[in-house]
């Protein structure tokens, strides 16, 4: 969330921790400098991994991990948060899958979130109610199938839930099948319809998605095979077509990896991808007005790099930042000097791929 005033901006990170200490942090961003300031925690949740904001009602959504049967449930959370100070309000928490939960996803238009159970092979649909407070769970679809890979996908693992720019198709990637499960969302009724998959690579473990905001066009990042599938979406039917995927890491590099996030630039101009064991972030422009990738670079990043909020956050605040940030001239991570050198073909661009 951006301050209209002064450039500064609020985001939330979660994190793995116990119910005794901090599990879900707010800072604010300031704009020129790139400088976070820890302004608010909320405390009491078991391994807040995962966020999900409603910027408008200015509440966010998290997962927990909660006690059920002996084993490990999931949960959802409601919270309120003041724009200014980042101060939580805990509304309410309901339970959300028979397994722990790894991805929350709130839309504004249907008024629900879809919870994602990857140890579970579960999606589930909660209606989100006036004040913002979740309603109990009202619908769970499991998925079934195995993939070629003994370890990983011995069994579903949905990683994620994803809707579509026109709220009509939710579309769940699934690690452990190699499927993207396509629902529509009946909103009046809480249902999550199936209405078809897709079929991704064998072994390539589909993971996060991203929509093209304009074009017909979405993007999985796949994380057992470090690749990234460009879909042709039919609009109509909620069908995908794979037209293009392009690896995520340099062919030097023989070591173990797995991807991780998958994101736009807010002008739909670049796409970003996270490495897990090369430790990077692979840079692409896109092309052809949404339909094909091409490489910039390939980034250095800390040790792996982090799997939803480094990139969710870098959409929101790296344009107007005036330090190492995401170049409008090119996508690449540098300083916005590097524009002008460049432009003026003082240096020509550094391309690692």
């Amino acid at each position: 969330m951006a301050n209209a005033e002064t450039p500064t901006y609020l985001f939330f990170v979660g994190s793995y921790a116990e119910p005794s200490g901090p599990g879900i942090y707010a800072f604010s961003l300031d704009g020129a400098s790139g400088k976070p300031t820890l302004l608010s925690t909320a405390s009491g949740l078991k391994n807040p991994s995962f966020l999900s904001l409603d910027h408008a009602g200015r509440r966010l959504y998290s997962i927990e991990e909660v006690s059920e049967g002996g084993g490990k449930g999931g949960a959802a959370v409601a919270f309120s948060f003041e724009p200014d100070s980042g101060r939580m309000t805990r509304l309410n928490e309901e339970k959300t899958l028979g397994s722990s939960t790894c991805h929350i996803e709130f839309n504004a238009a249907g008024r629900y979130v879809i919870a994602t159970s990857y140890h579970g092979g579960l999606v589930g649909m909660l209606p989100v109610l006036e004040d913002g407070r979740l309603g109990p769970l009202a619908d769970v679809r499991r998925h079934e199938g195995t993939g070629p890979n003994p370890v990983r996908q011995d069994r579903p693992h949905p990683h994620s839930a994803n809707v579509s720019p026109d709220n009509r198709f939710v579309y769940v990637p699934d690690l452990g099948t190699d499927r993207i499960q396509i629902y529509r969302p009946e909103a009046d009724g809480m249902k999550l319809i199936p209405v078809g998959e897709a079929v991704s690579a064998p072994g390539s473990g589909p993971r996060h998605m991203t929509f093209h905001p304009e074009k017909p066009y979405a993007y999985v990042i796949n994380e057992l095979d470090s690749t990234i599938t460009v879909y042709l979406r039919d609009a109509g039917q909620g069908g995908l077509t794979a037209v293009q995927t392009v690896p995520t890491l340099p062919e030097s590099f023989r070591g173990e990896n797995t991807c991780a996030e998958i994101r736009l630039s807010p002008d739909a101009r670049f796409l970003y991808g996270s490495n897990r064991g090369h430790d990077s972030i692979a840079v692409f422009s896109v092309e052809e007005e949404g339909a094909r990738l091409s490489p910039v670079e390939i980034v250095p990043a800390a040790k792996s790099p982090a799997t939803s909020l480094f990139l969710r956050t870098a959409a929101s605040w790296f344009p107007p930042i005036r330090r190492p940030a995401i170049l409008p001239c090119s996508g690449s991570i540098r300083t916005p000097a590097d524009c002008q050198t460049r432009e003026t073909g003082a240096r020509p661009p550094k391309v690692s791929v």
